[in-house]
């Protein structure tokens, strides 16, 4: 009898513990962290987007054009779709028009970017409106505009993207894109992450970069737009100073920003230098270079979307749109801000001006010169370069103290004949 009882008593515990199992497993699958996982009824693939573009060019062929330009070194290979949009095409040279190249897809894992290139090369070719846009005007605008498109410059890393790496921004070798370039290259901030802005080993170090160099320096534009998403931004260099270039131009930047912050973004975009409002520096942008070395008079880079409750592992999400009406939404204001771009940008820019820009603006720095030198014969010549890739900072450095010297030097015999003049004038007798 007394054993029953202990029997029941112990099979009771048991029965009433239960409950308490199944909920401390509710709670662990409540706190259990959930990724976003990529929504592929709105997205895209890589291979599919791509595969739309050219399509569309190819139904378009009076109006557009399309390139796949390749590039590799040690090992790494890379390839970059090009499409060019010009109307009448034929009649005049590029040269003799205004000159826009725009960027989406620096980053692997900001799928909206690239979504909006195909949405703008839609209506540039007239298979999509959008709302309230006089198509006539506009026509008669883009007569006299060269559109340069790359609709996704980070092919690699946006394949690592697709297979599961949601939070990758670099590419295919591990090198961020957009501290690869030749401005500021390689310097590190406190709160450096060599994970999210591993420099690579030289400027240009990168096939993607050195096709993108290659574009601009040819096409030689009037507006530059390097397209990201993260947040809601309209930047003006510079990406490595907190402050903004001085000068005409740089008030220039600002108003056509305004513009756009007032009637396409509602007043919700960040409005100024990379540098002084996102909260870091960066080194080593394209932005940057594009306003420094190219000299394009007009050089942003573009914020389209972010989601600040996004959990900080949740990237597709934090990124990227993840309803249908929030992703229309995107694409519509985006997309309209662009035609804008398109309609007032050579209002504001003399053409020729940039033509006429002094041959001093032309100068290649030393810095150029040796990226130049050593990416051509890195790709020739391979793992023979690596010695000159690792000694090219020292030489940058040794080639800036002879100069130096060299002024100094100069100043001092200056001033030594300038005092042995006055001592000879004032022994002259009067």
């Amino acid at each position: 009898m007394g054993g029953s009882f202990l029997l029941f008593s112990y099979l009771l515990s048991v029965f009433a513990s239960l409950p308490s199992f199944t909920v401390v497993k509710a709670d662990s699958d409540l706190t259990r962290p959930s990724f976003t996982p990529i929504n592929r009824d709105l997205y895209h693939s890589s291979d599919d987007l791509i595969e739309q573009i050219k399509s569309l060019v190819h139904r378009h062929p009076d109006k557009l054009t399309v390139e796949t330009i390749k590039a590799g070194n040690k090992g790494y290979t890379s390839e970059i779709t090009v499409v060019t949009y010009c109307q009448s095409r034929k009649e005049t040279d590029d040269k003799s028009k205004f000159r826009i190249l725009l960027s989406f897809g620096q980053h692997g894992r900001e799928l909206i970017t690239s979504e909006l290139a195909l949405r703008i090369l839609s209506i540039l070719s007239e298979e999509q409106f959008l709302p309230k846009m006089d198509r006539a005007s506009l026509n008669g605008t883009l007569d006299n505009v060269v559109i340069k498109v790359v609709p996704m410059e980070n092919l690699n890393g946006r394949k690592l993207v697709e297979a599961g790496n949601l939070c990758e921004r670099r590419n295919g070798r591990g090198v961020d894109l957009n501290r690869n370039w030749s401005v500021d290259w390689g310097k590190k901030e406190k709160d450096y992450d060599p994970y999210e802005e591993n420099p690579g080993i030289a400027p240009f170090s990168e096939p993607e970069t050195q096709i993108m160099r290659k574009i601009a320096i040819s096409f030689d534009p009037h507006i530059w737009v390097n397209v990201h998403s993260g947040m809601e931004a309209l930047f003006m260099p510079y990406d490595h100073k907190n402050r903004t270039p001085d000068g005409l131009p740089s008030q220039r930047m600002r108003l056509l920003l305004e513009e756009l912050n007032n009637v396409h973004c509602h007043k919700r975009c960040m409005i100024g230098s990379g540098g002084g409002s996102v909260g870091y520096l960066a080194h080593g942008t394209a932005t940057d270079y594009m306003h420094d070395v190219v000299r394009v008079p007009m050089s942003f880079t573009f914020e389209i979307y972010g989601d600040n409750t996004a959990t900080l592992k949740d990237c597709f999400k934090m990124f990227n749109p993840v309803d249908h009406t929030t992703f229309k939404r995107v694409l519509n204001d985006w997309s309209a801000a662009f035609f804008t771009i398109f309609k007032l940008g050579p209002h504001q820019i003399d053409v020729h001006s940039k033509a006429a820009v002094s041959s001093m603006d032309k100068w290649v720095s030393i810095d150029e010169y040796f990226d130049g030198y050593l990416m051509g014969r890195r790709n020739r010549y391979g793992k023979k370069m690596e010695v000159l890739e690792v000694g090219m900072q020292e030489i940058r450095t040794y080639f800036r103290l002879f100069l130096l010297s060299s002024v100094l030097l100069l100043f001092m015999f200056c001033s030594r004949i300038s005092k042995t003049g006055r001592q000879i004038v004032s022994a002259i007798p009067i």
